[in-house]
């Protein structure tokens, strides 16, 4: 057992552990702090730019914040095989200045606390898991759409790995009978993140999606093209919850028209309550919001410490 000394008493009188959290996005970094509770105290955030100018910020941050640990939640690709020479490196990113960039080593050099990485999603379906929508159930997906599309998944407060870590924005979609887009994936053109991300909806229809009537054909292409992804997802990982997050999902009228084109694609096959009479709370929005990245890095701080063994003291 590890003991670390406490840096502050809550209003109640109670010790706390001060956790550290960042959210690194590709368009802005978020450092906060935080306690194992989920109680997020302060955070501040600023653009990612270039390693060189983006890593003293973080340092500067941190440097007088007492923290015990520190959870990283990071756009991706990024090594989180602890036993890799490369484990928190970023890997092939089109940000420049990242690829190969070694940023959990980068981190240590100046900040002298246990550390943990992972992706920003499998972050946030961790945070979900322990403080949001899914703190009541077995398992959860956690997919934000947005800028790109990426997914975490979550069971029993266990974040899923295997080669590399889920990469499920692309995985190939069947095209809705109206759509001839081709889609923007550098990588597959028509993936799911190549038809249905913020970037492929304004290239598609020339206007930013926000710009877009709730009633235009937009929003049941693009429907059918996230529930046909939820679908695969519910059939290969079973989860007990699924949440959407991310900028696209902002626009409420898609979560009843996902709902109805996943049942349709379903056509039964799971015939459990779930799906059925109660996919209403089966297909939900982030119950942490916009927050869900930032407390899914507290989140992976707190496993972090409860992996250590770390005790109040």
């Amino acid at each position: 057992m590890v003991a670390i000394q406490l840096f502050q008493i809550d209003e109640k009188g109670i010790y706390i552990m001060i956790l550290g959290a960042i959210e690194a996005g590709g368009t802005k970094i978020i450092c906060g702090i935080g306690d194992e509770n989920g109680h997020l105290i302060e955070k501040v955030h600023f653009p990612t730019l270039a390693p060189e100018e983006t890593i003293p910020e973080i340092i500067n941050y941190f440097k007088d914040k007492d923290i015990v640990a520190l959870g990283i939640g990071t756009f991706g690709p990024v090594d989180v095989n602890i036993n890799s020479k490369t484990y928190g490196y970023i890997l092939d990113s089109p940000k420049v200045g990242w690829s190969m960039y070694p940023l959990l080593d980068e981190l240590k050099k100046y900040i002298h606390v246990p550390m943990m990485i992972d992706t920003d999603v499998n972050g946030a379906a961790l945070g979900e898991s322990l403080w949001g929508i899914a703190k009541d159930k077995p398992s959860c997906i956690y997919i934000t759409i947005g800028t790109g599309v990426g997914a975490g998944y979550c069971s029993d407060k266990k974040l899923l790995h295997g080669l590399l870590h889920p990469e499920m924005g692309h995985i190939m979609l069947k095209q809705h009978k109206d759509d001839d887009f081709a889609g923007i994936c550098r990588f597959h053109g028509n993936c799911l993140e190549g038809l249905a991300s913020g970037p492929a909806i304004e290239k598609r229809f020339n206007t930013k999606a926000i710009n877009l009537e709730e009633t235009h054909l937009a929003w049941e292409i693009e429907a059918y093209y996230i529930a046909q992804a939820l679908m695969n997802y519910t059939l290969i990982l079973s989860p007990h919850q699924i949440i959407l997050g991310g900028g696209v999902m902002k626009q409420q009228q898609l979560f009843p028209l996902i709902r109805k084109n996943f049942k349709e694609l379903m056509n039964g096959y799971i015939n459990k309550p779930e799906l059925m009479e109660h996919i209403d709370d089966y297909i939900v929005y982030p119950g942490l919001g916009d927050h869900s990245g930032t407390y899914g890095s507290l989140a992976l701080a707190t496993l972090l410490i409860e992996n250590l063994h770390i005790e109040k003291g």
